[in-house]
């Protein structure tokens, strides 16, 4: 039986029940280039294509700012899997994708410390 949240994909006994591959319909290029980081946002326009219900899932995950390692992990897919998932939805103009941004200066050492010492103090 279906876990109740996990839709119809997942099974408790089982794990799930279709395999990622299929999912993706055999591919393992997306169309866009993603960063586990990029943040995808659902635009508001219906995708004028039929869309599996793992689209349907990560479309509805991206009402709001949402990285593709997040989406992948809330629908229990490889982050290539999702990655094409979400170029589908970003080449019927459902989603848009942004990259990271990053900053020109290098590491702070003296930050990097700091969560190190953090960290130690933890364990």
């Amino acid at each position: 039986m279906p876990a109740p949240q996990d839709g119809p994909l997942l099974d408790d006994a089982a794990g799930r029940l279709i395999r990622p591959y299929t999912v993706s319909n055999g591919r393992t290029r997306p169309s866009t280039g993603f960063d586990l980081l990029s943040l995808v946002m659902a635009t508001g326009i219906e995708p004028d294509i039929h869309l599996g219900p793992e689209h349907t899932v990560a479309l509805g995950l991206c009402e709001g700012p949402m990285s593709v390692a997040e989406i992948a992990a809330h629908l229990r897919l490889p982050a290539v899997v999702t990655k094409v998932l979400l170029s589908d939805l970003v080449d019927c103009g459902a989603v848009t994708a942004h990259a990271p941004a990053f900053h020109d200066t290098p590491t702070d050492r003296s930050l990097l410390e700091a969560v190190l010492d953090g960290l130690r103090r933890q364990l």
